[in-house]
């Protein structure tokens, strides 16, 4: 049994990370299938190191021309910030070895027999949700996510000079009574130029603490506890300082630890496979639940077998332990939820090419677009879950 008082640890990457890297690019090839065919299946993998990019894996769709990716590839890593001499848009060898779908997986998910359409994949998925963040986020992810996406927006603006694509954070806090009550240190470590010495580094980094955590979380958070670049230097960074691959950072995409995850990574793949839109299934009714003021927090589990429609196993833990209202959540997710990969689909409108957005900073707890993208972070079902 978890104590009520502890420490809590998170760590997000920045967009620049060798694995975001890679996570941008695989979510921009499922999105270039989706915008030409909405039934496209794609599950790609990327390799990023020393000016190289790697792409294989299996697409069913539209025929997209290599020359077409190579260039969106580039266009990602523009955007992203890398023109170094080890890692840069303009010289970056890309390679692509995307084939054709297995037969006998198509087979599965296809069906004709099974209108709902198969699960694309076996295995487990979680979702997540608690009080406390507005935006039901657990606290420490929550601000580690946000402190490098601030400095990800002013370094692009040009307001954040001398910092570099690659930056790492991490958040500890103190919960009392199972709630967050301040933050006990911070960890920011990120790529910088040659000519900024760690005193102008720190300097530069420090606001965006401020920036993104609410000050009565840092009111008594020792100056000694704030680490900025502990290593003392961080020039060589990216894909030429460490190798990236796509799914990696599963944690960082999720809850940062506060919760199981289902092993499965999200990038890379399009929404049949049950790995992404379960997981995103899961997070929207457990986010529903907790807005609705059912629990102050949600856990909520799916299984699936490849080529079967409906889930095995719904598992439903609330923070009260009441098992008569676990029961009555649990009639109304199968009474009014259809939790097949169809089902999903449709209901959180998953065929659209919506993904290259979510592959930095966390695929919950982010705004609905008026682009259809984070459906699954609507808190439409309030009412439905009203005990």
């Amino acid at each position: 049994m978890q104590k009520s008082n502890y420490l809590f640890t998170s760590e997000s990457v920045s967009e620049g990370h060798p694995d975001k890297v890679c996570d941008r690019i695989s979510d921009m090839v499922v999105d270039s299938y989706l915008s030409k065919d909405p039934v496209s299946r794609v599950a790609c993998e990327t390799l990023t190191t020393t000016n190289k990019v790697v792409l294989a894996g299996e697409t069913r769709g539209p025929k997209i021309e290599k020359e077409e990716l190579i260039s969106k590839v580039r266009n990602c890593i523009k955007d992203i910030g890398y023109d170094q001499d080890g890692f840069s848009w303009k010289t970056v060898n890309i390679e692509t070895f995307l084939h054709e779908q297995s037969k006998d997986i198509a087979m599965g998910v296809d069906s004709k027999e099974n209108k709902d359409e198969g699960a694309g994949d076996q295995g487990i998925m979680f979702g997540y949700a608690c009080n406390e963040t507005e935006e039901l986020m657990p606290a420490p992810i929550h601000y580690s996510h946000k402190i490098l996406r601030l400095m990800a927006e002013d370094r692009k603006k040009g307001t954040l000079k001398g910092i570099e694509p690659d930056s790492k954070s991490q958040v500890t806090m103190l919960y009392e009574n199972k709630k967050p009550v301040k933050v006990t240190s911070v960890v920011i470590s990120t790529q910088h130029s040659k000519n900024l010495n760690q005193e102008k580094v720190r300097e530069a980094i420090i606001p965006y603490i401020k920036k993104s955590i609410p000050e009565n979380f840092l009111t008594d958070l020792n100056k000694k506890e704030v680490y900025i670049n502990p290593t003392g230097q961080f020039i060589i960074g990216g894909p030429d300082g460490d190798t990236g691959l796509t799914g990696r950072k599963i944690i960082v995409d999720t809850y940062g630890g506060a919760a199981p995850h289902g092993g499965g990574a999200f990038s890379g793949k399009d929404p049949t496979k049950v790995d992404r839109s379960a997981a995103y299934a899961s997070r929207y009714l457990a986010k529903n639940i907790v807005a609705a003021g059912v629990s102050e927090r949600c856990l909520i589990q799916l299984a699936y077998a490849i080529g079967v429609s409906k889930p095995l196993s719904i598992f439903i833990k609330l923070a009260n332990g009441d098992e008569s209202k676990t029961e009555k959540v649990k009639k109304i997710i199968e009474e009014n939820f259809n939790l097949s990969p169809r089902g999903i689909r449709e209901m959180l409108k998953l065929n659209n090419p919506i993904y290259e957005i979510t592959s930095s900073y966390g695929h919950f707890g982010r705004k609905p677009t008026n682009k259809g993208e984070f459906t699954w972070e609507k808190t439409d079902k309030i009412d439905l879950f009203r005990l």
